[in-house]
């Protein structure tokens, strides 16, 4: 079984049929949300780092509003961003470990945290996003599911593209053992080609799977004042939990020492 995103087809040789997939049109509301948790900074947000940013299907809906950069760990993945946002600048990097040198107003991950799949290394991606942060800025994460929401759970889907190429999908999530910090999706493509061929693809990923309080304790430790943001969508589907970090404007700490947790919501949080 595969366990990280270098070493899965899905972003290594299948990246290319990911706009199939999981088409960037359908990131738009959610994007939009995430947008305006963004701005809810302490101090304007122009400029926003994305962690595990994939094939850019975010990044496309909030380049509208920031000046993005981009990091993700596949090459693959990268080359399809490119192509969907070259205004946009991209690194290859480990969220648990890239080092960019520069401090941005805000840092946005999304559900590619799901690959923090213990502890240390969810905590090792919460201080790059700490290390990345102006005093001020806030940084945001989506995971798909936390263990006080998360359900076993099967879906399907997959689009058609002008080509003739087209994708159709399964997924089932499913927990081996509740006790641990992960549970397992698999995945099963068909992917048509251009000449009506069609291969069949099968796949195992390993995810991280938290409890509210250990993402807002993990904030905490790394330098941030956490809070828990209730998404508002209109789609078919539970709500995600955004965990919110906000960076204080002045800090007499490092990246690594302990904080309160302040964890007393923001006035103005969307849908409150």
């Amino acid at each position: 079984m595969s366990d990280t995103p270098a070493t899965l087809r899905f972003y290594d040789d299948l990246a290319v049929w990911w706009p199939l997939i999981s088409p960037p049109e359908e990131y738009a509301e959610e994007a939009a949300f995430a947008a305006t948790v963004l701005r809810s900074a302490s101090i304007p947000v122009r400029e926003v780092l994305e962690l595990g940013s994939g094939g850019g299907h975010n990044a496309v809906h909030l380049k509208a509003s920031f000046a993005m950069t981009l990091i993700d760990l596949s090459p693959a993945m990268l080359d399809v961003s490119r192509r969907l946002n070259p205004e946009c600048d991209h690194h290859r990097g480990d969220m648990r470990t890239v080092r960019l040198g520069r401090r941005l107003d805000a840092v946005f991950v999304h559900d590619a945290v799901d690959y923090m799949a213990t502890e240390a290394d969810l905590r090792r991606a919460i201080e790059t996003a700490f290390f990345h942060c102006r005093p001020g800025g806030i940084a945001v994460f989506v995971p798909d599911d936390t263990k006080e929401s998360f359900e076993e759970a099967s879906d399907h889907g997959g689009s058609d593209g002008a080509d003739g190429r087209g994708v159709r999908y399964l997924e089932w999530v499913w927990d081996p053992d509740p006790a641990d910090t992960w549970v397992l999706t698999e995945y099963a493509f068909l992917l048509r080609d251009v000449d009506g061929s069609v291969q069949v693809v099968h796949e195992t990923h390993r995810l991280g799977l938290f409890g509210r309080q250990d993402w807002l304790r993990l904030l905490a430790s790394a330098g941030f004042e956490p809070t828990a943001v209730p998404e508002v969508t209109d789609e078919d589907r539970t709500p995600r939990e955004l965990f919110v970090g906000h960076r204080p404007a002045a800090s007499t700490r490092g990246a690594t020492g302990q904080r309160s947790t302040g964890q007393s919501k923001p006035a103005a949080w969307p849908g409150w």
